[in-house]
């Protein structure tokens, strides 16, 4: 029998990463690992906190004061960081460092390390506005990421759009593997849907595309919700228009009964990696409406209405196409939810405890590789 793995793996509490990372934790614990949450960035809410907390001793968390790379462009944080996480890796003593962030994989770790890409301000930047900043900041973040990817392990992405985006961009001397995330998908049917169109995200991140959403609003028959903080960090309020509710900030609880109740469920974004958010509504059985860029084609080809990022119009007509017909609406709402259970946490539990295994020498990377391709 193989012996129980410690998993040391980082995360942040901002957005889809942490819940990525308490899905797989979770999961990993199930099947006899343990694993150590580490958080940078902002402190986790208390309700964060008793997700873990429910899943103690196997699975349990180190809060930290540490910037997240993307908050610290300039590097001013790093070198306490890897100070930090040091230590804390030569008191836990894991086998395996999981980092889902680029810049702590260029540390001289004690165990074998992977990096996940999740998202990235060069992709981000060169699909939101062209091209890449010129602020000499991001440049030393650039090189941090590239350093990142260099000494690493392993890395992993989670579409092949956004593995070959992140080749293109930083080189790195190694394939990276694609695994998709997962989430737990119920076998039981969806209850009786409102006609609603529900959205989430940040409104003044270009990222997500909802100020086109914003602007379909007024021509659609169903009133708009959107889910997500009213204020920004630097003081960035929601645009109002007319049919659209905004209901704030919600728990992931109060998220997902939302996306239960709803029937369709929008995400225009010009920028999308993966969409954790998007995956959870279809197996809550929404209808998906989504830009037509790779990564989403990638994971929801014939399974969504695309129309193409930034297309007010066209977001309307298909918007109002869906709300008007019930039967188009019910065949995607079948297909979305056919499609997430494709995505399933026990598939990508699998593919992560292939890779450790490959790093700890256990099995072929050969193998690793075929694991996460299938």
């Amino acid at each position: 029998m193989t012996r129980r793995r410690h998993i040391m793996m980082t995360t942040d509490s901002v957005g889809g990463v942490w819940i990525y990372a308490t899905s797989l934790a979770r999961a990993l614990a199930a099947r006899g690992d343990r694993v150590t949450l580490v958080t940078l960035g902002p402190a986790p809410s208390q309700e964060q906190r008793h997700i873990v907390e429910r899943l103690l001793p196997d699975v349990s968390l180190v809060v930290t004061d540490l910037a997240l790379e993307w908050m610290d462009p300039a590097g001013k944080d790093r070198r306490r960081a890897a100070d930090t996480l040091l230590g804390i890796a030569a008191e836990l003593r894991p086998d395996v460092i999981h980092l889902n962030g680029f810049r702590e994989g260029a540390i001289a770790w004690p165990a074998p390390v992977m990096v996940v890409a999740h998202s990235c301000v060069m992709s981000w930047w060169q699909a939101c506005r062209g091209g890449a900043p010129a602020e000499p900041r991001w440049k030393i973040y650039a090189n941090a990421v590239d350093a990142g990817l260099r000494a690493a392990d392993a890395w992993v992405a989670p579409t092949a759009e956004f593995r070959d985006t992140i080749a293109s961009l930083y080189a790195p001397p190694t394939d990276g593997l694609v695994i998709r995330n997962g989430i737990a998908v119920s076998a039981e049917a969806t209850p009786l849907k409102r006609d609603v169109i529900l959205a989430s995200g940040r409104v003044w991140d270009s990222a997500k595309g909802l100020t086109t959403l914003l602007s379909a609003a007024p021509l659609l028959p169903w009133p708009v919700e959107i889910a997500g903080p009213l204020v920004g960090p630097n003081g960035e309020t929601a645009p109002q228009n007319a049919n659209v509710v905004f209901l704030g900030e919600l728990s992931h609880d109060r998220a997902l009964g939302r996306m239960a109740a709803a029937a369709i469920y929008a995400a225009p974004a010009r920028y999308e990696p993966f969409g954790l958010g998007i995956l959870e509504a279809a197996a809550a059985g929404c209808a998906l409406v989504l830009s037509d860029i790779p990564t989403l084609r990638e994971l929801w080809d014939d399974a969504a209405f695309f129309v193409a990022p930034g297309d007010d119009a066209g977001l309307a007509a298909a918007l109002r196409t869906l709300c008007e017909d019930r039967r188009l609406r019910t065949e995607l709402q079948t297909a979305a939810l056919s499609r997430a259970r494709e995505y399933r946490i026990e598939a990508t539990r699998e593919q992560y405890s292939a890779l450790y295994d490959a790093l700890l020498g256990r099995a072929s990377p050969v193998l690793a590789q075929r694991e996460a391709r299938a």
